[in-house]
Order: C-alpha cells, then sequence, then structure tokens
C-alpha cells in the first residue's frame, strides 16, 4: 500500500521528506509484524539482538561494550537488557579476571536454544513478506547504506 494511504496524507515538502517518513513508517510496520515472536519468547527485540550478539561469539564471553558497540538500537540500555536476561536465565554475567571494572556476558544454553528457535521463526517471517526480488533488495540495501553515509 501507498504511503500515502497508510498514513492518510498526501502533503509532503519534498520527495526527501516523503522518503524519511517512508522510511520511519516501514521500520514501525516491519518491527509491529515482528514482535509477537519475540514476544512469544518473553523478549524483547533489543533483547533478542543481545542474544544473537552473543550466538555470534558463543561459546566465548564477551564485555558488555561489545554488546553496547554491536546493538542496531545505539539508544537501548544494554546493561539493563542484560541484567533482564540473566534473570531469565538465557545470560551470564561475570566480573572480567583480568580487569574488575569490565563485566563479561555470555549465552547460557537456554539462551542458545532460544535464539536458535527465534531465528528460525525470523526466518520464515522473512521468507512471508518478501516482495522483493533479489536485486531489488540489494538495491534496497545500497540506497539506505548510501543514506548514512
Amino acid at each position: 500500500m501507498k504511503l500515502e494511504d497508510e498514513i492518510k496524507s498526501r502533503k509532503f515538502s519534498s520527495e526527501w521528506q516523503k522518503a524519511h517518513v517512508n522510511v520511519l513508517f516501514t521500520s514501525a510496520w516491519l518491527n509491529t509484524k515482528i514482535m509477537p515472536l519475540f514476544k512469544s519468547a518473553g523478549i524483547s527485540s533489543q533483547q533478542y539482538n543481545i542474544l544473537r550478539i552473543l550466538k555470534g561469539q558463543y561459546p566465548n564471553a564477551v564485555p558488555l561494550k561489545l554488546l553496547t558497540e554491536r546493538m542496531i538500537d545505539k539508544m537501548s540500555n544494554t546493561s539493563r537488557l542484560v541484567e533482564k536476561l540473566c534473570q531469565k536465565k538465557m545470560v551470564d554475567r561475570k566480573t572480567c579476571k583480568s580487569s574488575r571494572r569490565q563485566v563479561d556476558i555470555s549465552l547460557t544454553e537456554k539462551g542458545a536454544k532460544i535464539v536458535e528457535e527465534l531465528n528460525l521463526k525470523v526466518d520464515n517471517y522473512h521468507k512471508s513478506i518478501n516482495v522483493l526480488s533479489l536485486e531489488e533488495a540489494k538495491e534496497l540495501n545500497n540506497l539506505l547504506d548510501k543514506l548514512r553515509g
């Protein structure tokens, strides 16, 4: 559906403004569609992001700083998110032996199982909404990369 129909507005000051609104609207639309997958596992999209980062490092522990640097949502409070995942027994948090100020985070078996299950569901979700050809997806990625400079 066209953006104008979705937001019930046809007034944009420029095509750039329309593109900006379209990216924001589409981001929110995608998040709304995928959120039930995360909710079914009792986590948020930001917590899933942390689990995926840790899965890529598994079985090694990583410093909290690495998680913060790699988060998609740069405004996330990584410490708070990790604390919630610790409470759910999906990650472990330990003080680093070589630097007492560094906290190392690792994925638990429970966390690894959950992220694997969610990855399958997310892959299926992506297939279900796939209306772009491979070339269109590449072009979209290139345009978004270009926009971010």
